[in-house]
């Protein structure tokens, strides 16, 4: 397997894990450095990630289900030790899989030794709402 299809197979795991907060974490280098659309400064270090996500809920505690997220249109570069992964992330409500924003994403990975891949840097923006099947044009 390349290095490119493991980081496609990293950035896929990643987002099925994403209602276990500690399997998601793994994942990350514990200096990482975030850039997410809600808040504009740079966070550095999950601490500081864990301000914008807030709480972990455990699974068996919550109340209402999670959105499906799922990574698409994945492109994988690897260049020794550091990878960089662009991908969009396609947010889907639970009951009915309809789209409900979708999220265009950089990530900048280092092999971390017998941990794998981890994720540096992770650069977010929000896209545009989707446009609905009752919009017209006037």
């Amino acid at each position: 397997m390349t290095d490119a299809q493991t980081l496609h197979d990293f950035v896929v795991a990643l987002y099925r894990d994403l209602g276990d907060r500690a399997a998601f974490d793994t994942r990350l280098d514990p200096d990482v450095t975030v850039w997410e659309t809600p808040r504009p400064q740079l966070m550095r270090g999950i601490a500081e990630l864990d301000e914008l996500r807030g709480p972990a809920v455990p699974p068996a505690e919550r109340t209402e289900p999670l959105p499906l997220v799922t990574p698409v249109d994945i492109v994988a570069d690897a260049f020794g030790e550091t990878g960089i992964v662009r991908y969009v992330l396609e947010v889907r409500a639970p009951e009915s899989g309809g789209l409900l924003e979708t999220v265009r994403v950089t990530d900048v990975v280092r092999r971390g030794g017998s941990a794998g891949w981890l994720i540096v840097h992770h650069h977010a923006q929000d896209l545009a709402a989707p446009a609905t099947a009752s919009t017209t044009e006037n």
